[in-house]
């Protein structure tokens, strides 16, 4: 039983015992003691008030005898007001620490569900941007995360190779490609069709551009411009399995994937399981057909099929166009029921920006009038926008901050910062270069991922390279200054003490907050939690090292002891990163 769970059953013992009364788990509020008090853990005894018909003060003393006589474990108390502060004693902590280094890491969690975590589904028109990356790292760290705490996950994507914006880039390569490949190139595939699809969009913004000149209104020459209809026939042909249409897709998709697949390697993430929506679609036509015969849906004159949505505070929903062809939220009604049957899943987690929270509502409501009751376990995790200092990306201005010349300005700005500062000097080039590697990667994923899912961001690549302050590089210091100890002295070995000096208990209870920060961070499906978690305890690691001889000790029940925290710091900090998909150097 963790020393909270028995501070709480020794406070309800005391409310029976000291007021007759009976209380519940939940009126005991219990928290960290704040910095500037004596204690380890804080009781919150105004809730208790009513019970007792004392002052807060007097009430905290009430509490603070009776489970400092009946509670072993508690030192000494203090009462601040209505705050009564628990000091644990140094016994405690020893033990817990003991045990923490034997405890058998799998028993901490209970088996959990089967869950789906889907994230980065990128269109084939263009490559990996900033924006993926937020997505990537995200969906990746909350696979992770949820694994730790004893679930089942199978990470997926779906992969959007089909609708209007694949055939503006297949267009535009059939007008000016003049037969180019990646090969005659020496262009990534995926750089290739993007290329494609912003100038499909210049050219096209040429032609609105002239019909408006020529008297026509803006909604209008969106869609009377004449690469737009051939745009939607090539659709229409696509649908309909035209030969050569179809031949330009599967070879022009061909040139994309092998580009992501590049680009997932350099990110450090994967998928158990690829889903395309040119599959996932016919699926969501035949629900549609089937949702029409229950009444769900509707045809309109034009033969367009809608779900009407006012009476649940929402709108009417195109589902499929009046010449038949689907749109998102058709293949996306089709990949939902797909993975249901495919795996039976608890629930799916969609890792999608905030840009479409709409959309998941009208989604999970669509499948609940449909009768799906898998719609339940289904959920949004909604993150906010990346900007960079300069503002919002566009892709089709082709203003985006591509994925992998991202990647190369990192490896080049943590290059720079370690040559600066002579790090790697002692390394030969292969270690310097993964070493930086790691660095540049680590930067880069800790500070996109050390920030709320749910807020916005600014991305400064800058900022993020930084050996001081709340940093990947700088957790990845204090891990490997951690790693140094045994360079000079190998493993620990026994130790007996008795007393702990104030920054070795922080450190020990940082320690013992590892399944705490765990369970948070699955519960609300936030990596920033962790990222969180690593930074407190890198930066008490870095306090304690500053002010604690640890190799030059002045006992050997001292060093030894020393050895033994930095090690369980080092490998906390570890296991922590590698939730959030960061590697760590051994040396740096």
């Amino acid at each position: 039983m963790s020393i909270e769970s028995k501070i709480i059953s020794a406070a309800i013992n005391a409310a029976q015992q000291l007021y007759g009364t009976t209380i519940t788990e939940q009126q005991v509020q219990l928290q960290p003691c704040k910095a500037e008090f004596e204690g380890d853990l804080t009781v919150v005894v105004f809730p208790l008030l009513k019970i007792s018909k004392k002052s807060p003060e007097q009430t905290a003393e009430d509490l603070g005898a009776f489970i400092n006589d009946n509670l072993t474990e508690v030192s000494a108390f203090n009462v601040v007001k209505g705050f009564l502060n628990l000091s644990i004693s140094d016994a405690y902590w020893l033990d817990a620490f003991k045990n923490n280094l034997s405890a058998d890491a799998s028993s901490r969690y209970g088996s959990g569900k089967k869950l789906m975590v889907e994230y980065s589904s990128p269109n084939t028109n263009k490559p990996l941007h900033l924006g993926h990356i937020r997505n990537n790292f995200l969906g990746y760290s909350v696979s992770e995360i949820l694994k730790a705490n004893g679930n089942e996950v199978i990470k997926t994507q779906i992969i959007n190779d089909r609708g209007i914006h694949i055939c503006k880039s297949m267009l535009a390569w059939m007008k000016w490609g003049n037969g180019e490949t990646p090969q005659s190139s020496g262009s990534k595939g995926d750089h290739l069709v993007g290329k494609y699809y912003v100038m499909f969009e210049q050219h096209y913004k040429k032609e609105m551009q002239e019909l408006i000149a020529g008297g026509m209104d803006e909604k209008s020459a969106k869609t009377k411009a004449p690469l737009f209809l051939e745009a939607s026939d090539m659709l229409r042909k696509w649908e309909a399995g035209d030969a050569a249409t179809v031949d330009l897709w599967k070879t022009m998709n061909g040139w994309v994937y092998a580009g992501f697949e590049d680009t997932y390697k350099k990110l450090g993430v994967d998928f158990d399981k690829l889903y395309y929506e040119s599959n996932t679609y016919l699926f969501g036509k035949e629900i549609i057909e089937e949702g029409l015969k229950k009444g769900v849906f509707f045809k309109k004159e034009d033969g367009s099929v809608w779900i009407d949505l006012t009476a649940d505070g929402l709108d009417e929903k195109l589902l499929l166009r009046s010449d038949g062809t689907a749109v998102y939220m058709t293949q996306d009604i089709g990949t939902a029921v797909e993975r249901y049957k495919d795996y039976k899943v608890d629930g799916i987690i969609y890792t999608v920006a905030n840009e479409q929270d709409y959309h998941f509502k009208v989604l999970f409501l669509i499948l609940k009038k449909m009768g799906y009751s898998f719609w339940e376990g289904l959920f949004h995790l909604s993150y906010g926008m990346v900007e960079l200092p300069s503002g919002r990306m566009k892709t089709r201005e082709g203003t985006v901050v591509d994925a992998d010349d991202l990647i190369e300005e990192m490896i080049a700005s943590a290059a720079q910062s370690t040559a600066e500062k002579g790090k790697l000097d002692e390394l030969s080039e292969e270690e310097k270069n993964e070493v930086i590697r790691k660095i540049a990667m680590g930067a880069l994923k800790y500070f996109i991922l050390k920030v709320d899912p749910k807020k916005s961001m600014i991305f400064n690549p800058e900022e993020s390279i930084d050996f001081n302050g709340n940093t990947g590089p700088f957790i990845q210091y204090i891990y490997v200054r951690t790693r140094s100890v045994f360079r000079k002295v190998g493993e620990a070995k026994e130790y007996s003490i008795t007393t702990l000096t104030k920054k070795e208990k922080d450190l020990i209870k940082k320690i013992l907050g590892y399944s705490s920060a765990v369970k948070e961070a699955g519960k609300l499906n936030s990596p920033a939690i962790m990222a969180n978690y690593s930074y407190e305890l890198a930066k008490d690691f870095s306090q304690f090292w500053a002010d604690h001889q640890i190799v030059n000790a002045d006992d050997e029940n001292s060093k030894n002891f020393r050895v033994a925290l930095s090690k369980e710091v080092g490998d906390t900090l570890k296991k922590s990163m590698k939730l959030l998909g960061i590697e760590m150097p051994e040396r740096m």
